[in-house]
């Protein structure tokens, strides 16, 4: 991650993903900030992302997309609910930051196998190179 700037874009984008269904919950709340301290982010800048979103930036480095797709579908299972509004948004999400549908769906059936919703990164990257041949 580059830029200041560019973290308070994708923290922006993750806030009102978990907005979809209505309101963040406590979890996903607990992720967010979470999220925020990896990336640095000011609380104060964090807080503030709830009433005005950042900027919208185009992430260009694939790795980084991919990155920010996982961030999103953990954040989808962090309260526990998956809500058919939240499946269908990750799944325009992903598609418009130019990832693979296939790929996609293979990492969220992973995540939903999975008994703590985590994915092995190097498995998350193999689904997403395997689209590539």
């Amino acid at each position: 991650m580059s830029s200041y700037q560019e973290k308070l874009s994708l923290l922006s984008e993750m806030i009102a993903f978990a907005q979809i269904d209505g309101e963040v919950h406590e979890r996903e709340y607990s992720f967010l900030s979470v999220v925020a301290t990896q990336l640095k982010v000011d609380v104060t800048d964090f807080e503030r992302l709830f009433v005005h979103k950042a900027e919208k930036m185009v992430i260009k480095s694939e790795h980084q997309r991919i990155m920010q797709f996982y961030r999103l579908a953990l954040l989808m299972h962090a309260d526990g609910v998956l809500h058919e509004n939240e499946q269908i948004a990750i799944r325009e999400l992903g598609v418009n930051m130019g990832l693979s549908p296939f790929a996609m769906r293979s990492v969220l059936a992973e995540m939903e196998k999975s008994p703590s919703g985590l994915i092995d990164p190097d498995i998350l990257i193999a689904l997403f190179r395997a689209q590539h041949n």
